[in-house]
């Protein structure tokens, strides 16, 4: 039976990468073609029939590890780091990838005149540039002795940011929040974990962290060569989407008063 004479459903699960995983091995165990993927809590409906799949980390093991083994260690990378890209429908545009990776092997990744590679390879390089330009953008506060930062990305960058950060603060306590996707990156020496998390606000700074932040400001301004400023170089290098969280562009007045975090 071809592609196209395939039984089609709209398949449901959790949102995870391990649950996505599991809808395509269960799309290759019953000869199904799925036509889009939704959550469980979606409200929309659809004319397809629907599947609901649960996620079985068996399941998804077996086909990440054949990625590797099938294809290539590079494919692999690519399904799973466009997993966490902003790009719309990734979902199917990964399982069309993915089956068209067993096909054509290794080689698929420099195929970029095909359809079903090309926005892929769109939607990883500005996930991977937006994960290298926070390794840079992200700034920390001293909240009670844990390093504090908040971010407002596109895409989802926490797990490719955590090698860096654990690895630069390996003997502090850290976390970072993503406001955009509802999760925190915590660590401690040793041991880390990305988690859901509601609501994290970061408290008032004391005065000693007040006196870093005009120290970091001031070291800020002391660099800047007036007689060579380029708004628009800077806005290309330093989005104006990142400065609502870097310390240089903000006040004292705007910071938050309260501390609160609620899972």
């Amino acid at each position: 039976m071809s592609m196209s004479q395939r039984p089609q459903f709209v398949y449901l699960y959790d949102g995870t990468f391990p649950g996505f995983l599991t809808c395509v091995f269960e799309s290759y165990a019953r000869d199904e073609e799925p036509a889009c993927f939704s959550l469980f809590d979606d409200p929309r409906t659809s004319l397809w029939p629907e599947r609901a799949v649960e996620t079985d980390r068996e399941k998804a093991e077996r086909v990440y590890r054949s990625l590797s083994r099938r294809v290539s260690p590079e494919v692999q990378k690519w399904v799973r780091h466009g997993f966490l890209t902003c790009a719309p429908e990734k979902e199917r545009r990964l399982y069309d990838f993915i089956r068209l990776a067993y096909r054509a092997g290794p080689a698929v990744v420099r195929d970029l005149t095909d359809p079903r590679v090309a926005p892929l390879h769109t939607a990883l390089l500005h996930l991977w540039k937006e994960a290298h330009l926070f390794q840079g953008f992200v700034r920390f506060s001293d909240q009670g002795g844990v390093l504090c930062g908040q971010i407002t990305p596109k895409n989802r960058v926490l797990p490719l940011l955590r090698p860096h950060f654990c690895a630069r603060f390996s003997r502090e306590r850290l976390l970072l929040y993503d406001r955009t996707h509802k999760e925190a990156l915590l660590y401690q020496p040793r041991q880390w974990a990305i988690l859901p998390l509601e609501e994290f606000h970061l408290e008032g700074p004391g005065e000693e962290e007040r006196d870093y932040r005009q120290l970091w400001r001031r070291f800020y301004d002391t660099i800047a060569i007036r007689e060579r400023e380029n708004p628009r170089c800077r806005t290309t290098n330093m989005p104006k989407r990142y400065w609502d969280d870097m310390t240089e562009f903000q006040t004292e007045a705007a910071a938050p008063g309260a501390a609160l975090a609620r899972t």
